[in-house]
């Protein structure tokens, strides 16, 4: 009979020297004795990310023309090849709470971006009184929030619009995806300094970062002190109105104790973003570079990133031309301009695939960020010639851990709420619901 002695050390080790760190792999050693898999494979959690080009896209260059396992892929998803072992692309869901209602008038744009993650009708107003639903990736950041610094990620990649945008809509609809309760859009952060500067502060320097947190601390701390004096001195009115302050002070409280427990992170070599860049194409991966330092820091494993804005103007001088997107996608079947739209789907995909290979190439565990993420990429409209949001395009890439098969497309019948998708994927994030949205049920991936 053999005993076994033998203790776990924790996970994020480093061996310390000549004021240098340097992390260790995955050893046996940092797992108890006899774990099983599956308690293995729990220490690292699975995240969840949403990616979205605006304009809809030229669905008969996206969809296979086979179901099943092994399809040939279409010149939008031929440049995500390299990952069709993870890839499900998912065909017949739609963004049924984006149709305008009798009394509507146009707004087909911010009904398809807001109803997109909340599955839920926006309410038509170009006022303060804005009303839409929670949004997918928020149910999962207040689960999988609680364990990390920052319980969401929000990117765009446009200036945030400000006024009424279409019709009597206002610009709020456009400026995001994410919704963290009906009245509460989350602004999507479009300068890259700013992002850095709320995942590491000046440098992703262990030392530096500590310094931050310590500071951030005695901040926080007066901040209390002067809030409890504050609350003792005023009426229940106004002590109702600073409720919702104090709910936000609690949960910076909260994050910088998260921060405290966790050991220092040696994090790659990163100086603080200066701007934007002039092109594109460096912007975008530039911030998606960000969005893999957040997960590989364990910052947050709640990301939605926002390519453009729904009827945005943005042109693409890289690829030869300088049409404004969303006027291109209303082509009424010109060639010219379809080829020219299809340009921009095919360029959106590549800037996808160097955010999938940055999470395959960056360890995790016994495996990459890649490994136990679920991913999703798509467009709050299927045809943006016609508005349609019917058959959106939906790609799901799924990490080998999540125990979901790639390399398939599945059709689900015609007007399945997408929905039914986001319930499926809470699913296996352990964060079960009965109901979200419009949902009907949940879908077989």
């Amino acid at each position: 009979m053999m005993v076994v002695f033998r203790k776990s050390i924790p996970r994020r080790t480093f061996l310390r020297g000549a004021g240098s760190a340097l992390a260790l792999p995955l050893l046996d050693a940092m797992c108890p004795a006899f774990a099983s898999a599956a308690q293995i494979a729990s220490r690292t959690f699975t995240r969840l990310s949403f990616l979205a080009v605006p304009n809809g896209i030229i669905m008969d260059k996206w969809t296979p023309a086979a179901l099943g396992r092994g399809v040939p892929l279409t010149p939008v998803l031929e440049p995500l090849a390299a990952f069709r072992d993870r890839m499900v692309v998912l065909s017949g869901l739609a963004n049924n709470e984006a149709r305008k209602l009798e009394f509507e008038i146009a707004g087909d744009h911010p009904r398809a971006c807001s109803a997109y993650l909340t599955a839920t009708h926006p309410k038509m107003t170009s006022g303060a009184d804005i009303h839409c639903g929670v949004s997918v990736d928020q149910v999962a950041a207040n689960e999988l929030g609680r364990r990390t610094q920052l319980p969401s990620l929000e990117i765009g990649l446009e200036m945030p619009m400000v006024g009424a945008c279409e019709s009597a809509y206002s610009c709020v609809y456009y400026n995001t995806l994410s919704w963290k309760n009906p009245a509460t859009p989350l602004p999507m952060e479009n300068r890259p300094r700013a992002v850095f500067e709320r995942l590491v502060g000046d440098s992703t320097d262990p030392a530096g970062r500590a310094a931050r947190i310590r500071e951030n601390r005695s901040i926080l701390d007066l901040v209390a002190e002067d809030l409890k004096r504050l609350m003792r001195s005023l009426g229940d009115t106004d002590r109702l109105k600073l409720d919702q302050y104090s709910d936000a002070v609690r949960s910076v409280e909260q994050q910088i104790q998260l921060a405290e427990r966790q050991p220092p992170t040696r994090l790659p070599d990163m100086q603080k973003p200066i701007g934007i860049p002039d092109a594109f194409s460096d912007y975008a991966k530039l911030m998606l570079d960000l969005q893999v330092l957040a997960f590989q820091g364990d910052m947050t494993r709640v990301s939605t990133f926002m390519v453009g804005h729904e009827m945005g103007g943005r042109a693409y001088p890289e690829l030869g031309f300088g049409d404004p997107h969303h006027s291109l996608t209303h082509h009424q079947g010109d060639t010219a301009k379809i080829q020219k739209v299809l340009q921009i789907n095919v360029f959106h995909a590549t800037l996808y695939r160097y955010f999938l290979e940055k999470m395959r190439a960056t360890p995790d565990g016994d495996g990459s960020l890649l490994d136990r993420s679920l991913l999703v990429y798509g467009s709050p409209l299927s045809d943006g010639n016609m508005h349609l949001y019917k058959d959106l395009p939906v790609l799901l890439v799924a990490g080998g851990a999540t125990g979901i098969q790639g390399d398939r497309h599945v059709r689900y019948p015609e007007n399945t709420p997408i929905a039914n998708l986001y319930l499926t994927l809470l699913d296996g994030l352990g964060i079960r619901l009965e109901r979200f949205g419009d949902s009907t049920g949940r879908v077989d991936l």
